[in-house]
């Protein structure tokens, strides 16, 4: 039977000698939590029971309301969910809605558009985002960090991969840009483009998968003014972005400025709110200042 179950309730599971899949097949149960764990194990101690399994009234035969096509979700659509779904359940989860002002780069990326074309690389605000992240999570190293499966331990990382959300007609895929911090932004642009083409392809091996520091989800070439990503565990945070709009800003006079949402969602188990308006405000100072990330 096909069960979520996050990494730390398989952990927990394996400490306390339960099978989950047996535990599953015997309850019938599609999320299995901590507190199913210590039912199986005969040891609630001052867990609450179990609640009812909710999903049986899912089971509907759509048929009945009129015609219908099933298409069978693939392996990869299947292990998002599978996780998605466990994140969203045992993560509580914030999100932290800003914006950063583009006038900078946009002005950089114009005066480098000959020297980009002699090069063959597009240099997309992707690259400076990437740029900007790197710097953050260097500064702020909760961000850079996971928690320990059984939660009592935070992990702190001595390194800087960024993963990239590449929506594929297989599902979501996640290629990781390892060392993005010792990265120039030719070589980010150069690389996002390779692994986004091979994730299409689905040419992207295993070891180019797992193991970052946080993720950016980039709708910008899609649309919207904000959303709220999920946090992908073992990461404690992830950075939304949509697509960059000019809005009017005072400045003495009103200014037509790009601006672009930024949406941080983080795991409020070891990120605060206060940590992540900070992150932010210093995200949104580097991008506003690209010279900054050149330093």
């Amino acid at each position: 039977m096909s069960y979520v179950a996050s990494p730390s309730v398989r952990s927990y599971a394996a400490q306390k000698g339960v099978d989950l899949d047996q535990l599953a097949q015997a309850t019938g149960r599609e999320t299995l939590a901590r507190e199913d764990v210590d039912h199986a194990a005969g040891n609630p101690g001052t867990m609450t029971p179990a609640g009812p399994d909710h999903s049986r009234y899912w089971q509907v035969d759509h048929a009945e309301h009129g015609p219908i096509l099933q298409e069978p979700l693939s392996r990869v659509a299947r292990l998002t969910a599978d996780n998605l779904s466990a994140a969203n359940a045992m993560i509580p989860q914030v999100t932290h809605h800003d914006t950063a002002d583009m006038r900078a780069i946009e002005a950089l990326r114009g005066s480098l558009r000959e020297e980009a074309s002699a090069r063959g690389i597009k240099l997309t605000a992707l690259a400076f985002h990437v740029k900007a992240l790197a710097r953050c999570l260097r500064e702020f190293e909760r961000f850079n960090a996971s928690l320990s499966p059984d939660g009592d331990t935070l992990i702190l990382k001595d390194f800087v991969h960024i993963g990239i959300a590449v929506d594929t007609p297989h599902g979501l895929l996640v290629p990781v840009l390892r060392n993005a911090d010792r990265l120039g932004l030719w070589e980010i642009s150069a690389k996002i483009s390779d692994l986004a083409k091979r994730a299409q392809a689905r040419k992207i091996g295993p070891d180019e998968m797992g193991g970052a520091s946080m993720t950016i989800s980039n709708l910008g070439g899609l649309g919207g003014t904000a959303f709220t990503p999920i946090v992908n565990p073992p990461e404690v945070a992830i950075l939304g972005l949509t697509r960059t709009a000019v809005q009017p800003i005072w400045e003495g006079e009103w200014i037509p400025v790009p601006l672009c949402p930024l949406d941080l969602s983080y795991d409020h188990r070891v990120i605060n709110g206060a940590d992540a308006a900070r992150f932010v405000t210093r995200y949104s100072q580097l991008i506003a200042d690209p010279r900054r990330l050149l330093i």
